[in-house]
């Protein structure tokens, strides 16, 4: 157990079990000691930290009522659960967060039986809450199911499914609407809290459902009459709950959702509710509470690096070359210059995306959907039917959630829209829900659509030159996450030939071909290749769709053994050359042919070139793989040329 004179309450809370054995009138000074711990904890680790603090009296309400893990508590996302983590029994690991064989910076089943369902693409917890409710129901028990859900993630259409079913069932269901940017509802104070712990009690409850079964009972019209009734009334007292009750959701709120004294008693009433059916309570909290540069920079605070906890400063190591991120940004912007056509299309990442600098400069062009992937395809898809050039910049593991548009209101009708995908590969402390592992596979087979992937941000430039320049059909560009090489940037982009790639080094014996960044490696493999006598090409394959056959083929013939060698899942640009070349015939004859793609696994996080290492994807793998072609161990011989 960590002990600490600044945290005497805290250091007695292991699990929730602890929590609950305090007086209620001790939360409140154990939510500040929650906070402040949580705050020490992420200046060294880096990680999600608004969220997080503005959570922190709710996350101990939530433990203190509930019956955790026996009842099961849903964090959507996952940004906010650092303060779940910290009283769930990981307190002595919260410094782990993100790290190499560390805490997950995200909800995760197999880390904590306090972690009922995985989280970290949003709007999933009022699903997955209702498949777990139907399930109790099955079995005919008595536990809990709560769902805690942000604003943010409320724009996304799959929480809306989820509430229409949810509302159409018996099964009680509590989703707590955690409101943190007061999109929703006005400011709330006493009378507000007055009148929901009014409105969620035992009593008002029974009366309402005595008075349901009695109008149910009367002629339609008096029926119709007395549901109107009622309803108008609960709105004028608490400003708002209509769209919930409409969807089949009893509603309450809005409270205070750092207000110990409302918080309790309302959370009470809604476990205790008498009534069948689901409950939405609405709960106004603020990003960043308790840390003055989180409160007045939320933003900004959403995501750190390490930061001195006294100043708030973050401690970023200066750049040596430009993100890909920014270069995707300057590029697309020089592109809408030159082209009033060019818009940008975003789901709720701007920043992240790097599309804040372009809505900078043409505000009127760049569209943040929200967190609504699937509506911001086929919004671009609209927009391509019309003679307009969408770019749609989303990450690779965001893009999943739009599939099915891709395929039918895009590909299906050949529309030009064009696809960014930021975060291709492994992206470090993130982990794997948010690693680009699958897109090269899941868009590799819709006819008619040009994948590319830039090996450095010269071709980055090229790149988004070339989808600019492409209004035939639907393209794909993918990036990674961090710096480039350094490279001298070129004024603009020069569009490429579609379907041709490059070759960057020359070489007789061995031919690496790579699609995307990992170039890079191919190259000091080559070097290393060549102090075993081993004369190597290196060639950047630029497009896995359409794949450059001529250079592929020529390497073929030219070498002793091919290597591809890219970022992404088995299924991706190396299954699309194996079935090129084996069309062709030539794997009839003695060539050598690798594929290394990452492993059959979810690489869990860690620096990226830990991660790399781990996927068998560096330099020291690329040589080792080349090796093991040749029947030869590349630490015990050399290598002559043949």
């Amino acid at each position: 157990m960590l002990q600490s004179s600044k945290t005497p309450l805290l250091d007695l809370v292991i699990t929730p079990d602890d929590l609950r054995r305090l007086d209620p009138g001790e939360l409140r000074q154990l939510s500040d000691e929650l906070r402040q711990e949580m705050i020490d904890a992420v200046a060294q680790t880096g990680g999600h930290l608004g969220a997080g603090l503005g959570v922190v009296e709710l996350t101990v309400a939530l433990h203190y009522v509930f019956d955790t893990p026996r009842d099961r508590l849903i964090w959507d996302v996952g940004h906010q659960a650092y303060p779940h983590k910290i009283i769930t029994g990981r307190r002595d690991r919260i410094r782990t967060l993100r790290q190499g064989g560390g805490l997950s910076g995200f909800t995760k089943r197999t880390e904590s039986s306090y972690d009922p369902f995985g989280a970290a693409h949003s709007s999933t917890s009022i699903s997955a809450g209702l498949g777990m409710a139907v399930a109790r129901d099955f079995e005919g028990g008595s536990k809990h199911v709560v769902c805690v859900i942000g604003d943010g993630a409320m724009s996304a259409g799959m929480a809306y499914e989820a509430m229409n079913n949810a509302g159409a069932m018996d099964s009680n269901l509590i989703v707590i609407l955690n409101d943190n940017d007061m999109s929703i509802a006005p400011p709330v104070g006493a009378l507000s809290a007055y009148l929901t712990r009014l409105l969620t009690g035992r009593s008002y409850l029974s009366l309402r459902e005595i008075g349901r079964e009695i109008a149910q009972r009367l002629p339609r019209r008096i029926h119709e009459q007395a549901v109107r009734a009622e309803g108008f009334t609960r709105n004028m007292i608490t400003h708002g709950g209509t769209l919930f009750e409409e969807l089949g959701f009893y509603y309450a709120g809005p409270i205070d959702g750092h207000n110990l004294n409302h918080l309790l008693p309302v959370l009470r009433n809604v476990r205790d509710a008498n009534r069948t059916g689901p409950i939405l309570l609405h709960v106004v909290t603020q990003k960043g509470k308790g840390y003055a540069p989180a409160e007045t920079s939320a933003d900004k605070y959403h995501g750190v690096v390490k930061f001195d906890v006294a100043t708030g400063t973050q401690v970023k190591s200066k750049a040596q070359a430009p993100a890909y991120t920014k270069v995707f940004a300057e590029s697309l912007i020089k592109e809408a210059k030159k082209d009033e056509k060019i818009v940008a299309i975003t789901a709720a990442m701007p920043a992240g995306t790097g599309l804040d600098l372009f809505a900078d400069q043409f505000p009127d062009r760049c569209f943040d959907v929200g967190i609504a992937e699937q509506h911001a395809v086929t919004f671009a898809a609209g927009l391509a039917a019309e003679g307009y050039k969408p770019f749609v910049a989303i990450y690779s593991t965001f893009l999943q959630r739009a599939y099915d548009q891709v395929v039918h209101d895009v590909a299906l009708q050949r529309l030009p829209v064009r696809f960014a995908m930021d975060r291709a590969g492994l992206v470090g402390a993130d982990g794997p829900t948010h690693a680009g592992s699958f897109d090269v596979a899941y868009l590799g087979c819709l006819p008619g659509m040009v994948l590319m992937a830039a090996a450095d941000e010269v071709e980055l430039m090229n790149m988004v030159a070339t989808q600019a320049a492409v209004d035939d059909r639907p393209t794909a560009l993918r990036y990674p996450r961090g710096e480039g090489f350094g490279l001298t940037m070129p004024e603009e982009g020069q569009p490429l030939e579609i379907g041709k790639g490059r070759i960057v080094r020359e070489g007789h014996k061995i031919a690496l071909l790579s699609y995307g960044t990992r170039l890079g490696e191919c190259l000091q493999a080559a070097d290393e290749l060549a102090a075993h006598g081993l004369s190597t090409t290196v060639a950047d394959a630029r497009f896995a769709k359409p794949l450059d056959v001529d250079l592929l083929l020529r390497l073929a013939r030219e070498h002793e053994v091919l290597i591809t060698i890219e970022e992404g899942s088995i299924g991706g640009f190396g299954s699309f050359a194996m079935q090129a070349l084996a069309e062709a015939g030539v794997l009839d004859r003695g060539l050598r042919v690798r594929s290394m793609v990452l492993p059959d696994i979810y690489v869990d996080q860690d620096s990226p070139a830990a991660m790399y290492a781990k996927a068998g994807l560096d330099t020291r793998s690329i040589v080792a793989k080349v090796f093991e072609a040749l029947g030869k161990d590349a630490g015990t011989e050399t290598v002559l040329l043949a």
